[in-house]
């Protein structure tokens, strides 16, 4: 059986590559110089203070540890294909996580039996180049208004997911089990990315799949919450449908993505520093 979200590998990676769209790019989670950080960003921390210190490069913190992050926000699992699992193939990481098809389940219409399939193929091309490749479910929707009428769609996608990871000896970061994103305070104001807690979550949870010790519980329960009157909720769906789902609205549209004319942010395997 596949790994799950608390199966613990030892293994110590030297090199890691994220392939995905937003979620992986790290929106939600803005960091000083402009671009996002993000829980792909932060699972590379932790994973390169397992490597010891060689003292054969400049990066003090992190020894010889390489990192490349290939997610471009908006891309559909197509894309992905294209543009990113060539580029790790070429990589050639120890590790690579695998994020995918989830924007292609959100569309209208879309069978997630049929994006399984693709994603099936997508998953044996990459496991063919790459010694470990984690593979992610889709969270929970419950509790997100817009989102609410596709959980079946995603635990559907989330049962494909976890069969192929079966076939192919992935791991899997188990997502709709983690509850803590459960939380509001988790997600950004637009309700589609995660904040920088949950983010951060979302990395110690990936780490622990790995088998890596996190210096936290990524279900930790969050302090209690003052309790809002149905005018407040009220108030923010109509500030979040001005701010969020009416320019999403548009975009689609006009046939534009978040993610036209956006390049990944680290395509090369680089030292940690960089």
């Amino acid at each position: 059986m596949a790994n799950d979200s608390r199966t613990r590998r030892n293994d110590v990676f030297g090199s890691y590559a994220a392939i995905g769209d937003s979620f992986t790019e790290g929106v939600g989670d803005p960091g000083p110089d402009g671009l996002f950080v993000g829980w792909a960003d932060r699972l590379a921390v932790l994973l390169a203070d397992q490597l010891p210190h060689t003292g054969t490069t400049v990066d003090t913190a992190h020894g010889d540890f390489r990192y490349a992050n290939l997610a471009v926000r908006g891309r559909l699992l197509d894309q992905i294909v294209e543009e990113q699992i060539p580029r790790a193939r070429a990589l050639a990481p120890d590790l690579v996580t695998f994020c995918a098809g989830g924007n292609d389940i959100i569309r209208p219409g879309t069978d997630p039996d049929e994006v399984a399939e693709r994603f099936e193929r997508a998953v044996a091309d990459l496991t063919e180049a790459v010694g470990t490749v984690v593979l992610a479910t889709g969270f929970d929707t419950r509790g997100v208004p817009v989102l609410r009428h596709l959980r079946g769609k995603i635990a559907t996608f989330n049962l494909h997911t976890r069969s192929i990871a079966d076939r192919y000896g992935c791991s899997v970061l188990d997502l709709w089990s983690l509850k803590s994103v459960q939380d509001r305070r988790a997600w950004d104001g637009d309700r589609l990315h995660l904040s920088p807690e949950g983010h951060t979550r979302v990395a110690l949870r990936a780490a622990q799949v790995l088998g890596v010790d996190v210096p936290a519980d990524p279900d930790q329960a969050w302090p209690p919450l003052p309790p809002r009157g149905t005018l407040e909720e009220r108030r923010d769906d109509i500030h979040w449908a001005r701010e969020y789902l009416v320019p999403w609205i548009g975009r689609r549209l006009r046939g534009e993505s978040s993610g036209d004319h956006v390049e990944a942010k680290r395509p090369d395997l680089l030292p940690l520093e960089h």
